[in-house]
């Protein structure tokens, strides 16, 4: 077998799909752990890329790393609210987006640095609740109306698995083309 071959689907799910291995402190810590560390992780993963590169597909048909950082700043402000709104509200329903249609906003071709910057500062203020946060409040719930109901603990597992995916697509990228 030739390893050097990677399938589209390794591309798409370079660290594995999302699992949900059920909550554990440990698991959530570890979430919180790689929330905390993303943006300075992401930061590494372009930096250096010039405006070409940054406008390379990860995969046939995927997003450009220019697309994954401002996805990136996208949906962890979106899962932020999605927190606040749980902590604050009794099981609110949220308002999902089609992120496919977000990535290709105007604002998509904005510099790296507007995303990154802010990525900065929103997990600052994430992971400062996320570590004040008691077992009672990552058992709340908000309701999405694609996924049905999910509690907090499994929404910080899938950002710090998001957090993993999204570097990974920019590293794997930049390891597969010599960068």
């Amino acid at each position: 077998m030739n390893t050097s071959v990677v399938s589209e689907t390794d591309l798409r799910y370079p660290v594995g799909k999302f699992d949900w291995s059920g909550d554990s402190r440990e698991q959530r810590q570890r979430a919180i752990r790689e929330i905390a560390e993303m943006p300075a992780k992401l930061r590494a993963a372009v930096a250096g890329l010039n405006p070409q590169q940054l406008e390379t597909p990860y995969r046939p048909g995927g997003w450009n790393s220019r697309q994954v950082v401002h996805h990136v700043a996208d949906s962890h402000m979106n899962s932020y609210i999605r927190f606040k709104l749980a902590l604050t509200e009794d099981t609110p329903t949220i308002k999902p987006y089609d992120e496919k249609l977000w990535a290709k906003t105007a604002d998509m071709q904005l510099p790296v640095e507007v995303s990154l910057s802010l990525l900065e500062s929103l997990h600052a203020r994430w992971v400062a609740l996320l570590r004040s946060m008691s077992d009672a409040d990552f058992a709340r719930r908000f309701q999405h109306p694609e996924r049905g109901e999910l509690t907090l603990d499994q929404n910080v597992a899938l950002y710090g698995w998001h957090c993993r995916h999204h570097v990974a697509h920019i590293t794997g990228l930049r390891e597969r083309m010599g960068w």
